[in-house]
């Protein structure tokens, strides 16, 4: 039994490990804010919690502590990591931020058009 536990704790460290220097990869790589927005917050997302479960299941059978804020934890960073890296690079589009040439979609510029209308009214009255 203590074979499959300790198995199951290095794949996790490795994958958590492995989505970390994808995140890495990806910061260096990538040509603009947006796209270097969804390797931070995706794949950082990942790795980490990936770390998170192999250190909670470590402590959970090796050391026999159960510790539900390492659960918490995970719970948080699953939830707050995707939705943080899209409200910024929401919030740099927004701000004038231009993408990348070789962009084929956008898919805010009718939405930064109206709001920018919006302003422009909000401004004459």
């Amino acid at each position: 039994m203590t074979i499959l536990i300790n198995t199951l704790i290095v794949i996790s460290l490795a994958l958590g490990t492995f989505f970390i220097i994808v995140t890495a990869i990806g910061l260096l790589r990538f040509p603009d804010a947006y796209t270097r927005a969804h390797a931070a917050s995706k794949s950082a997302t990942l790795g980490v919690m990936f770390i998170l479960i192999g250190t909670f299941i470590h402590f959970w059978s090796v050391e026999g502590v159960y510790n539900p804020r390492i659960l918490l934890g995970i719970l948080f960073l699953f939830v707050t990591g995707p939705v943080g890296g899209h409200l910024m690079a929401r919030a740099a589009y927004f701000s004038g931020v231009k993408p990348w040439k070789g962009t084929v979609q956008d898919d805010l510029k009718a939405e930064y058009l109206r709001k920018k209308a919006e302003e422009e009214q909000m401004t004459k009255k």
